[in-house]
C-alpha cells in the first residue's frame, strides 16, 4: 500500500510539471522491438510526433516539449514545407482526431556534421501552438545533471520499418523497451563513431529502424517520462544485435535552451 501511495506521487509530481506523464498510461512489455516491435497503446506517448510531407507520407519522429516546438533529428531535413502530426496512431485511419500543424521555423544545430552525425538535432518552431489534450502532451526536458546509466531500461517509439526489407513502413505507432550502454559498451560496436553527444540503447534483440529517425528515446525518472535521446542513426540493416545510436539530448540543452529563449 506505502509503495502504490509512494508511485502516486511521484506521478503527481511529473503532473505537477505539465510534462512526461501520459493520461493514457503506456503498457510495455519487457523486450518487443520496433525492429521485433509491439504495437503501442493509443495516445499512450502524447508527445509523440510525426513528421509529414504534403502528401501524408510519414518520414520521421519527434517529440512535443511544449505547446509551440518539437525536437527532431538534424538529419531528417525538415523544412517549414513539411506538416507537424500531433495524437496520431493510426497512419491508416481517417477518423482520428489528428491536430496537423505547419512548421514556421525549422532551427538545425549548426554543430551538426552530417559526416559524424554528432549534435544530430532540429528544434521545430510550430505555426500555431498545439491543443494539449489527453492524447497531446510534452514529455520533459531531462536536467544537465540527470544521468541515464547503462542498463536503465528506457523506451523508443515510431512508426519506422519493423522490417528492414519491408517495403511499408507501419499504421500504427509502435515501442520497444531496450537496455542503455554505456559510451564505452557502445564503441565495442561501433569503434570511435561514438562521441560525448551520443547516448547507445538496444543490442538485445531489439532495434530502432528507417522512419523512427527523429523519434523518442525516453526514460522514466521520478515518475515522469525524460527525452534522454533522439533517434539517429544504426546498422543499416536495423540489426537487433547492435544497439541503436541517438542524440544525447542533455548534452544537446545548451543549444536548446539558447534557441527557445531566442525565439
Amino acid at each position: 500500500m506505502a509503495l502504490v501511495w509512494l508511485l502516486s506521487c511521484l506521478a503527481l509530481l511529473g503532473a505537477a510539471s505539465g510534462c512526461g506523464v501520459p493520461a493514457i498510461p503506456p503498457v510495455i512489455s519487457g523486450y518487443a522491438r520496433i525492429v521485433n516491435g509491439e504495437e503501442a497503446v493509443p495516445g499512450s506517448w502524447p508527445w509523440q510526433v510525426s513528421l509529414q510531407d504534403k502528401t501524408g507520407f510519414h518520414f520521421c519522429g519527434g517529440s512535443l516539449i511544449n505547446e509551440n516546438w518539437v525536437i527532431t533529428a538534424a538529419h531528417c531535413n525538415v523544412r517549414t514545407s513539411h506538416l507537424v502530426v500531433l495524437g496520431e496512431f493510426d497512419k491508416g485511419s481517417p477518423g482520428e482526431d489528428v491536430q496537423i500543424i505547419k512548421v514556421a521555423k525549422v532551427f538545425k544545430n549548426p554543430k551538426y556534421n552530417m559526416f559524424t552525425i554528432r549534435n544530430d538535432i532540429t528544434l521545430l518552431k510550430l505555426a500555431t501552438p498545439a491543443r494539449l489534450t489527453d492524447r497531446v502532451s510534452p514529455v520533459c526536458l531531462p536536467k544537465a545533471t540527470d544521468d541515464f546509466p547503462g542498463g536503465m531500461i528506457c523506451v523508443t517509439s515510431g512508426w519506422g520499418l519493423t522490417k528492414h526489407t519491408d517495403k511499408n513502413t507501419p499504421n500504427t505507432l509502435q515501442q520497444v523497451a531496450l537496455p542503455l550502454l554505456t559510451n564505452q559498451e557502445c564503441k565495442k560496436f561501433w569503434g570511435n563513431r561514438i562521441a560525448d553527444v551520443m547516448v547507445c540503447a538496444g543490442a538485445a534483440g531489439a532495434s530502432s529502424c528507417m522512419g523512427d529517425s527523429g523519434g523518442p528515446l525516453v526514460c522514466q525518472k521520478n515518475g515522469a517520462w525524460e527525452l534522454a535521446g533522439i533517434v539517429s542513426w544504426g546498422s543499416g540493416t536495423c540489426s537487433p544485435s547492435s544497439p541503436g545510436v541517438y542524440a544525447r539530448v542533455t548534452e544537446l540543452l545548451p543549444f536548446i535552451e539558447k534557441t527557445l529563449a531566442n525565439n
